[in-house]
Formats: C-alpha cells, sequence, structure tokens
C-alpha cells in the first residue's frame, strides 16, 4: 500500500501542474498574511481563528487539487445525471435548517463540527461548467452547427435553470451573474455564432433597463445600480461600502501604509467594511499601496493565463472548455470584485479568488484547478505517445 501511495504521488508530482499549484498556494498564503491584518482590529482571538480556517481550507484544497489531478474528467462526466442531481439537491439544501441568512441572501449552509459555512452555488460552479462543456461537445458530435437555434436552446435552458434555481432559493444574484459570464466564456470557444450573443445580450440589457425604469427591480438592485451613476446617492446606506473603500483604496499612493497600519483597515467596525472578504482588494491598497494591488493581479492574472495555457495542450474538444470554463470563473470573479472596490461595478458579494476569506471558496477553486492539473496531465500523455 505504502508502494502504491509512493507511485501515486511520483506521478503526481510528474505529471500534474505544479507550476499552476505553487501559484495557488503562493496566493493562498499571501492573502492568509492580508486576511491576519484585515482581522487584527478584531483581537489576536479572532485573527487567529480567521487565518486559522483559511489554513485548514486551504489543506483540503490541496487533497481535493492531488485528488482531481488524478480523475479523468471525461470519464466522470459519463455520470452526469447524478452530478447534476447531486448538484440540485446540494442547492436545495438551502431551505433546509441547514440554510442561513446573510445581508438577504440565504446562500450558506451551516454544518455542525465544520468550521466554516459551505455556499453551495460555489461548488456547484463546477459541476455546471462540467456539464455544460458536455452538452456542447455533443451537439458537436451529433454534427449539429453552433448556429441554429435548436443547437443553442439546450445549454441555453441549463444556464437559465442553474440562474434561476440560485435565485428562486437563495436570492443569490452575484453567484448567478458568475454563471452567464462561464456559459458566455465556454460558448465563445466552443463556437456559437456571434448572433447569439449579440440578441441575448441585446435582450438581457433591455430587460434590466425595462425592469429598472419600471420600478420593478427589487429595491436593494436597483439601488446598487444607481449609486454607480450617481456617487452622492445614500452615502450612508447603499453607498456606504463602495464609498469607505474608494477611500481606503486610494489612500495607500504607491507603497501603502504598512501592514497593521491601515487607518481604516485597523479602525473599529464603523469604518471599511467586509475588509477580510469582499473589500479585501480596498484593503490591500490603503496597506500595501499601488505595488500590492499590481501584485496581486499579476498572480491572479498568471493562474488565469495557466488555465488558458493548459486548455490550448488539451487532448480534447471538451477538456478544452473546462478549462476555459475555469478560467472564465476566475475572470469574472476577480474584475467583478476589483471594480465593486473601484465603485466601478455593483456590489454583487463576490470574494477575490484566493485571497478573501472563505472557506468553502478556497477549497472550490483548488478543486477548480485540480481540474485544470488533471487536464493537463491527460494533454502530456497524449503528447508523450
Amino acid at each position: 500500500m505504502f508502494n502504491r501511495l509512493r507511485d501515486t504521488l511520483s506521478d503526481f508530482v510528474q505529471q500534474a501542474d505544479l507550476v499552476l499549484l505553487g501559484l495557488c498556494c503562493g496566493s493562498t498564503l499571501f492573502g492568509m498574511v492580508l486576511i491576519a491584518s484585515a482581522t487584527n482590529y478584531l483581537g489576536s482571538g479572532s485573527m487567529i481563528r480567521y487565518v486559522g480556517v483559511q489554513g485548514a481550507a486551504m489543506l483540503i484544497g490541496l487533497v481535493a487539487y492531488i485528488f482531481l489531478s488524478m480523475v479523468d474528467v471525461e470519464l466522470l462526466v459519463k455520470h452526469w445525471r447524478i452530478i447534476l442531481a447531486v448538484s440540485v439537491v446540494f442547492i436545495l439544501l438551502l431551505r433546509t435548517p441547514l440554510g442561513v441568512t446573510r445581508n438577504g441572501n440565504r446562500a450558506w449552509l451551516e454544518i455542525p463540527h465544520i468550521p466554516f459555512s459551505i455556499q453551495p452555488a460555489e461548488v456547484v460552479k463546477i459541476t455546471f461548467i462540467i456539464l455544460l462543456s458536455k452538452q456542447f461537445e455533443w451537439i458537436k458530435e451529433q454534427r449539429r452547427e453552433l448556429k441554429s437555434l435548436g443547437s443553442v436552446a439546450m445549454p441555453a435552458a441549463h444556464l437559465l435553470f442553474m440562474v434561476g434555481l440560485i435565485y428562486v432559493v437563495s436570492s443569490d444574484m452575484g453567484s448567478a451573474l458568475v454563471y452567464v459570464f462561464i456559459f458566455v466564456c465556454v460558448a465563445l470557444v466552443a463556437g456559437i455564432a456571434w448572433r447569439w450573443f449579440l440578441l441575448g445580450g441585446a435582450g438581457m440589457t433591455a430587460g434590466v433597463f425595462a425592469l429598472y425604469f419600471m420600478n420593478k427591480l427589487p429595491s436593494h438592485m436597483s439601488d446598487r445600480f444607481h449609486v454607480l451613476f450617481d456617487h452622492s446617492f445614500d452615502p450612508q446606506g447603499v453607498g456606504w461600502q463602495q464609498t469607505r473603500g474608494l477611500l481606503a483604496l486610494g489612500s495607500g499612493g504607491w507603497f501603502g501604509q504598512g501592514l497593521f497600519n491601515g487607518t481604516q483597515t485597523q479602525a473599529g467596525r464603523g469604518s471599511l467594511p467586509e475588509r477580510h472578504t469582499d473589500f479585501i482588494f480596498a484593503m490591500i491598497g490603503e496597506e500595501l499601496g499601488f505595488f500590492g494591488c499590481l501584485l496581486v493581479i499579476l498572480l491572479l492574472t498568471a493562474i488565469i493565463l495557466r488555465c488558458l495555457w493548459v486548455a490550448r495542450q488539451a487532448s480534447s474538444d471538451y477538456a478544452r472548455l473546462v478549462c476555459v470554463g475555469m478560467a472564465g470563473m476566475l475572470i469574472f470573479q476577480t474584475v467583478e470584485n476589483i471594480g465593486m472596490c473601484l465603485f466601478v461595478m455593483p456590489v454583487i458579494g463576490l470574494t477575490l479568488p484566493f485571497f478573501s476569506y472563505g472557506g468553502s471558496s478556497i477549497v472550490t477553486l483548488y478543486a477548480a484547478m485540480g481540474i485544470v492539473s488533471g487536464v493537463k496531465k491527460r494533454g502530456l500523455t497524449k503528447w508523450k505517445r
């Protein structure tokens, strides 16, 4: 048994994507330092707890990375019915006593004896990418062009079902929008005709504007868009988070005020909100300045580019689409979170990948990157043959 384990680990070291793993680990460890600074104002006990939970999630994520590097996702997706059923049930668990509501969204599960909450929409993003990519591959296998309405309808229905399910169950529109962007990325690479993107985008935009001007959007949603165009709108309410975040981000200058020295970061609860989760980028700007922010952006860009590089080396179209979906997930969350802190994107509760505090987020990200690593491993095996 020991020899088998040793051979498995040796195979992992030789063929898995250690560059991607190193980038992920480096980003997470850097993020843990930032989380320590962001929670320092709560006291040493709370700071240690937050960093400890993040560290535990990273260790679980590493196990998931290694395991999924060994799993052939093309064999896994053959059980798509089970994967889809488990995904739906997992989201529906939010309507059981295990589901908890925060900031108006019933998006987290609190399971006894687990030190962090689990966000089903985070985990199900992986299964969504796996299943969506398979749909596009199946359509191509049937020799159907991705230009007709019929070929687009099935994956579009899948997207609408998942987005609708998440919103109805949890009211978490932020997570739902990630699914939309993932769909766009995968569909674009799969070869869907441009006219469907234009029609879909125009339809969604027209629908949102119509609901906005007819006052049919929920008030909290319309207010979050309103404040983007008028920063003076309700600065003590809807605009409070982004106003304080922009102030913190701009006060750091080139090199920042120093770790554990940020004026707002180290102040009490009434200062920079959600500084260890949604607004950690604003905290980075205050304490590490422009160059600290640039380092974070470069690390995330390197991870995204690595996913796209693996996609180019993939041994099949299906594996390529999976990698593109994972990259799309990272792109949207990164752009949205940074844009939120810059006051150019609405606050929709998305964290900064690998840097923000969040146990389920970290485990999910490592699992996603493990799948990408597995694609690279099998791509290398193909080319060696």
